[in-house]
């Protein structure tokens, strides 16, 4: 049987949880990954990098958790700007139970979890922020991105992970060359991660 991949729509391997506990600005956060998700056991560590960022935490608006995997963006974002309207999506229905579980665990009321194509179309966002699925290849990722980066609004900004060594600086180009009206910017380097900024700028108000 061919392996089967966190993209999966349904996994059908197993159900298998593992205890997961970390902090983010001092704030301890204790969840359950699950076999057939993203990173199914442990805090991936480019996740961990972009979940470190904490001064461009978007504090309110609707911000979108872009392949949300079992939830530790989504969820912390959720917990600490309880202003913000958080929304979950993945592609993955696993994800989705498990995202939904971890946050029925803290009784988060600002975090909102659909499968993507479930999302409202004409929904748009404050912010997204994601640790996008590189290995689906880089045309179904830039399509990803082609859906949900138009749909920022205007001011709102796009804040990625993506390690070094799977094509973070050729995806800077790429975002640059795609949204030239946008600002794209290579925020920092934290291990062998990069942090990418996308920025849609306010429209100029008419006098």
């Amino acid at each position: 049987m061919a392996m089967e991949h966190y993209f999966s729509s349904e996994p059908t391997a197993k159900k298998i949880e593992t205890e997961v506990s970390f902090e983010v600005d001092g704030v301890r956060f204790d969840m359950a990954a699950a076999s057939g998700t993203f990173s199914s056991t442990q805090l991936d560590p480019g996740t961990k990098v972009l979940l470190s960022q904490t001064s461009l935490l978007p504090k309110d608006g609707n911000v979108l958790d872009l392949g949300c995997g079992w939830g530790p963006i989504g969820i912390v974002i959720a917990t600490l700007c309880p202003a913000a309207k958080v929304h979950a999506v993945d592609i993955n229905q696993r994800s989705i139970e498990q995202t939904r579980a971890n946050a029925d665990r803290i009784g988060l009321t600002n975090l909102s979890i659909c499968l993507a194509d479930d999302l409202p179309s004409d929904l748009k966002f404050d912010a997204i922020w994601s640790n996008p699925p590189i290995r689906i290849g880089k045309v179904a990722l830039h399509e990803l991105l082609r859906t949900y980066i138009p749909r920022l609004e205007a001011g709102g900004k796009a804040v990625f992970v993506v390690q070094k060594n799977l094509g973070a600086d050729s995806l800077v180009r790429w975002l640059a060359e795609e949204y030239p009206s946008h600002d794209v910017s290579r925020l920092g380097t934290a291990k062998t991660y990069r942090i990418i900024e996308v920025v849609n700028p306010a429209k100029s108000q008419s006098k």
